[in-house]
């Protein structure tokens, strides 16, 4: 015999079960990103008294020029490094994210399909049109499914490729314009 509440109440465990996987992977991003950021401050700061400490035993205006052009170049490379572990960071999240949601999505489309079975089994005669209706229904809803999940995929790994190109390009323009204005 079919029960429902027993599904259910799998269904259930199931969700605190994410649940708490979800607020364990929210603080740990947390955490991660305040390491950043806590780091990113250490060397702003650090790298402010050195250049504050270099302006200040500057002899001539063309020392004064190399200088500046030294902690230009150096802020760049900083604020690149700072942006490139930022973006590491959420791509590495929204790939863990994304990997609870298939799983779930997985569990959960087991677990309708086993109540749909045990379901359609107790059902009463005459009924097999709907329920092969709705079988047909939740076959092409999960197929829908996969193929937004593999576009979403393709779409998230294009744009991580723009967005390293355009890191590295950047790096290497910042490189070569603080070269250029130290001589």
């Amino acid at each position: 015999m079919y029960n429902a509440t027993e599904q259910f109440a799998e269904f259930n465990a199931v969700n605190v079960a994410n649940a708490s996987k979800i607020a364990a992977l929210s603080i740990e991003n947390a955490e991660k990103l305040f390491r950043l950021n806590l780091n990113a401050a250490k060397i702003a700061l650090a790298q402010g008294v050195e250049g504050a400490q270099a302006a200040a035993s500057v002899k001539d205006v063309q020392e004064l020029f190399a200088v500046r052009a030294k902690y230009a170049e150096s802020g760049v490379q900083t604020a690149l490094s700072y942006s490139r572990t930022l973006y590491d960071l959420a791509s590495e999240a929204q790939s863990e994210y994304s990997s609870i949601a298939e799983q779930a999505w997985a569990t959960y489309s087991k677990g309708f399909a086993a109540i749909v079975d045990k379901a359609s089994k107790s059902a009463p005669a005459g009924s097999d049109v709907a329920v092969n209706a709705f079988k047909s229904t939740f076959a092409a809803s999960q197929a829908a499914f996969d193929q937004f999940q593999k576009a979403t995929k393709q779409v998230v790994n294009l744009a991580d490729a723009s967005v390293r190109a355009a890191a590295a390009n950047a790096s290497q323009v910042a490189t070569k314009k603080g070269r250029k204005s130290a001589h």
